[in-house]
């Protein structure tokens, strides 16, 4: 398969705006005979949104504002963000995977931050699935942002049998002046090789660009194989398109040529964590 990573901008609040600008990059990936693309966490309605929530949030199974987005996908499958609403109305930051003219899978942020500049959880629920999910394209799983921070999550997706894991990010800059690197790509990257090779999976990162209430967002997307490397990246403040092809042949490969994932034993990790939990609840 060949994925499509677009690194975009996105309007705080016009959802219908975002809806077109998605759309521009989906033709072009299309011209690039991509399979799927991949947009940046709440791209269909910017990050800052506060009591806009109330709004903008969509319950994708029903809407009718992925008309066109869903139409599309008959030519390529999209995974892209946005505010979801559920059967109760709680409002989640959620991603959406839509292929073959409907949506067939969402995943909600289980981790939204309230520390720093962060207000996430004043804002939405914590969604409390984290899942796998089948596809033309195989098993994938879907993180978004401070998710990528909680090892498990990663972890669980991988047991759960996702060869790719897709990480969708509205990552603000912070600057560090004692180093000539630019530390918010450094850190993040050695994450996500962390997980692809320790998992043995594809990892896929999107990171939005542009400034939003005075908040401005780095980009640099990649694409790490199951070894660890980088396949391609993006650039650093700036929309950009990147595409690569995907073998899952990559996947098989590394796992034989290093067992720790194939090796792992899920049912140890269970019985030590249950442990730890009953001592916790004893003290």
């Amino acid at each position: 398969m060949k994925i499509a990573v677009a690194q975009i901008n996105s309007v705080l609040g016009d959802f219908d705006k975002n809806v077109k600008h998605h759309i521009e990059f989906c033709n072009e990936a299309v011209k690039n005979k991509c399979d799927l693309i991949l947009f940046p966490e709440l791209s269909l309605t910017g990050y800052s949104l506060k009591d806009i929530n109330f709004d903008i949030a969509i319950n994708p199974y029903k809407s009718d504002r992925l008309v066109e987005l869903k139409k599309k996908s008959k030519e390529i499958s999209i995974i892209c963000g946005f505010v979801e609403e559920d059967e109760n109305f709680g409002l989640y930051n959620s991603s959406a995977f839509i292929s073959e003219g409907s949506v067939s899978f969402t995943h909600k942020k289980i981790y939204p931050p309230t520390y720093g500049i962060f207000e996430e959880f004043r804002y939405f629920s914590k969604g409390k699935v984290c899942k796998a999910f089948d596809s033309k394209f195989g098993r994938n799983g879907i993180l978004i942002c401070e998710d990528l921070w909680h090892i498990t999550l990663p972890y669980i997706l991988a047991m759960d049998g996702a060869k790719i894991i897709f990480g969708l990010a509205a990552s603000p800059t912070r600057l560090a002046t004692d180093t000539y690197k630019f530390n918010n790509y450094v850190i993040n990257s050695e994450h996500h090789k962390s997980f692809a090779r320790l998992l043995s999976v594809y990892f896929v990162f999107c990171n939005r660009v542009g400034f939003e209430d005075g908040v401005n967002f780095w980009g640099g997307s990649e694409i790490i194989d199951p070894f660890g490397n980088v396949i391609i990246k993006g650039k650093l403040f700036e929309e950009d398109l990147l595409i690569s092809n995907i073998d899952l042949n990559e996947v098989r490969r590394a796992r034989h040529l290093a067992r720790h994932f194939l090796d792992e034993n899920i049912d140890i990790t269970l019985s030590n964590l249950k442990n730890i939990e009953g001592k916790n609840i004893s003290s």
